[in-house]
């Protein structure tokens, strides 16, 4: 029966990881995790005299290189002039050469996310009017390409390696102990730690390319890898090789020091031991992702790291050890089965497991989500609805195999009996044989010595010869006989893994377990997918924001007043909105200054605070306070505001939505 089902093993997992290259081959580096939210001039805008510079403002910070920011004239030649720069917040602008032609322009930016994911893409602005540009935009955007499909495969590799390396581990600590000194258990740990160690090696040289120029020959560019280095993801990666040493060493306690113990004392003082540096250690691996990706950025990323990394935790105790599980009903030898108790254990814990990821993955839904019209108006929120279905799926096949444990543990006691009396049987048998063969060998030397008086009459003519004495085994028959005990040792074990795989608890056992692995394969796939995809709260703020910045662009061309129109969420209840500032005529000296703020609907209310702010970065003017006077629901305004110089003005809006939920958003503008 195991040879049978070896070779559909072999064959499934081949199946489902092709299934997970599939998925990943749809993941590249345009799904970032940063977005723009604004720029100036902005997008599609005709503008009357050429700007000084170009901002553009991210939905999150960002990081820069020499060429994050270009900007091309219509022939295609760069027009910006040293390096870009953060000039408040989000916001990044680069300065260009003055008296620019009138003409179609390209903004091309290519930047990396805080949370370690690049970001490209392009858009036009006019100077005078719109022409003809030789500058191809949908060019700019990001390409994943091959350096980008590896940097994909090696992330689901890193998390499959480390959810292996870990749950098999535990497993074996927590749940099935004779498990340290079974080989295919080992070598299924072992070889966990190997593609964690592997991935992470090939995502530290990939690094540099994925977010850069995305050709393959700079992979192995040394610059580059000294740049990665000092940047928040190649010191996680470099902490993740440090942390592997530590675990190499565990794994060869586990397997060695530990499987040899024999005092029961020695033996617990280990256990202890290994469970609290194991922990420590599986908890400083899973930091790794959290303090560099989604976790590390956003709404309370002091709260949302350790969740990340308990998450992680979960995930690798479940399904790392239902792997070893499998190995073990599989593959474990026929003197070392894995036992119903271990297999309850394993329950247990797969049960804690479960619990823990539904707390945390709901937290983690909320904040990347922010809203139920994000699970089906985003691609973030529709894979999150595929793992949940995968996850419900799971829960389902693995409450079976929980009925099939319970069954194995009832049938345990009757078989242990049965085996007890079978071995007093077979020695009550033997003791007979035995006592058969010692008649029959007197019966035999009575018989020969009857055959010597025979002989010579007096029964000693074979004194002289040697004849009576016993010659030792041949060195052929001793070989022989070895022989015959190896195969003998052989069928007794094949018969006795016969015996254990024919109860059919032990098989259906077997078959869920099977049908476990497969499915969390395909939702190690999705779950892959799902970190390099942008996050539906980012993904509507990007949309939102557009779509603001357009209308404020029509609203000033139309009357010369000034509109911004700002979404943003405190992240407490009724912590979403879109505040809009309205500020006429605009120019230097008396203005009036209306705020407005409504639901994500369209609906107005009231909130506890507003507060505005008026600065000039680039004559050290301001910040200049504006406390808006309430007018009506959702409605507040101000008169005699005053502007003293015309310029680049940043607007920064307070927003309180209670005693301890407000933000800060701000949008730049030209007054005056």
């Amino acid at each position: 029966m195991t040879q049978t089902f070896a070779p559909r093993v072999r064959t499934l997992v081949l199946l489902l990881l092709a299934a997970a290259c599939v998925l990943l081959a749809g993941a590249g580096p345009a799904s970032a995790h940063a977005a723009v939210t604004g720029s100036d001039p902005g997008q599609g805008a005709v503008v009357d005299k050429a700007p000084a510079r170009i901002s553009l403002t991210f939905s999150e910070q960002v990081a820069l290189s020499d060429d994050s920011l270009r900007v091309l004239d219509p022939e295609g030649k760069r027009v910006d002039t040293g390096k870009p720069a953060n000039v408040s917040g989000t916001t990044y602008a680069v300065p260009l050469h003055s008296g620019l032609p009138d003409g179609t322009y390209t903004v091309a930016y290519q930047v990396v996310s805080a949370d370690s994911h690049p970001v490209a893409g392009a858009y036009t602005f006019s100077i005078g009017a719109p022409s003809k540009t030789s500058v191809s935009v949908s060019g700019q955007s990001a390409d994943d390409g091959v350096v980008g499909w590896l940097y994909g495969f090696g992330r689901y590799v890193s998390y499959a390696g480390f959810i292996v390396m870990t749950g098999g581990a535990a497993f074996v600590l927590a749940c099935w102990r004779r498990g340290s000194g079974v080989r295919p258990v080992q070598r299924f740990v072992v070889s966990g730690w190997v593609a964690l160690t592997a991935a992470t090696l090939a995502l530290l040289l990939l690094r540099g390319s994925f977010t850069g120029s995305g050709k393959v020959a700079d992979v192995f560019d040394l610059s580059l890898l000294g740049q990665v280095l000092q940047t928040k993801t190649g010191a996680a990666l470099v902490s993740r090789l440090l942390l592997l040493a530590a675990a190499a060493l565990f794994i060869a306690v586990l397997f060695g020091a530990y499987d040899k113990r024999e005092d029961a004392q020695e033996k617990r003082d280990l256990t202890f031991g290994l469970s609290i540096g194991g922990v420590v250690v599986a908890a400083g691996l899973a930091a790794s992702w959290a303090m560099s990706e989604h976790a590390s950025v956003g709404l309370q990323a002091g709260i949302a790291m350790p969740v990340d990394v308990l998450h992680l935790l979960a995930v690798a105790a479940w399904l790392g050890g239902l792997g070893a599980l499998l190995i073990a009903l599989y593959r474990a030898p026929a003197d070392t089965p894995v036992d119903a108790p271990a297999v309850h254990r394993f329950s247990r814990l797969a049960f804690s497991s479960v619990l823990a990821l539904i707390a945390t993955g709901t937290y983690q839904s909320w904040r990347q989500l922010g809203s139920w019209s994000a699970f089906t108006d985003t691609r973030y929120g529709q894979l999150l609805l595929a793992k949940i279905g995968l996850v419900v799926v799971l829960v389902g096949v693995a409450w079976i195999s929980r009925r099939w444990t319970g069954r194995l543990a009832e049938t345990v006691p009757a078989e242990a009996a049965a085996v007890r009396e079978k071995e007093r049987v077979g020695a009550r048998a033997d003791g007979a044989g035995a006592a058969d063969a010692s008649v029959e060998s007197e019966d035999d030397v009575d018989r020969e010595d009857d055959g010597d008086r025979e002989g010579d009459g007096n029964g000693d003519s074979g004194l002289g010869t040697g004849a009576h004495e016993q010659p030792g085994p041949e060195p052929a028959d001793a070989e022989r006989a070895a022989q015959l005990a190896r195969q003998q040792a052989a069928r007794d074990a094949a018969r006795q893994k016969r015996m254990r795989d024919a109860d059919p608890n032990r098989f259906g056992l077997r078959r869920s377990v099977l049908a476990e692995a497969g499915i969390a394969v395909v939702l190690l796939a999705v779950t892959t997918v799902l970190t390099q995809t942008e996050p539906g709260r980012t993904e509507q703020e990007a949309k939102a924001a557009t779509s603001a910045s357009a209308s404020s662009t029509a609203d000033t061309g139309a009357s010369g007043a000034l509109t911004l129109n700002m979404p943003f969420d405190t992240g407490g209840q009724d912590g979403k909105g879109i505040v809009t500032i309205d500020v006429d005529p605009a120019r230097v000296g008396d203005n009036e200054m209306h705020v407005y703020v409504e639901r994500p609907n369209g609906r107005a209310f009231d909130i506890p605070e507003v507060k505005v702010e008026f600065t000039l970065k680039a004559k050290d003017i301001g910040p200049l306070p504006v406390v808006p006077d309430h007018i009506a629901t959702g409605h507040w305004s101000a008169n005699g505001v005053q502007i003293p110089m015309a310029g680049d003005w940043q607007v920064d809006v307070t927003v309180r939505t209670s005693d301890i939920d407000e933000v800060t958003v701000s949008k730049n503008a030209q007054i005056g």
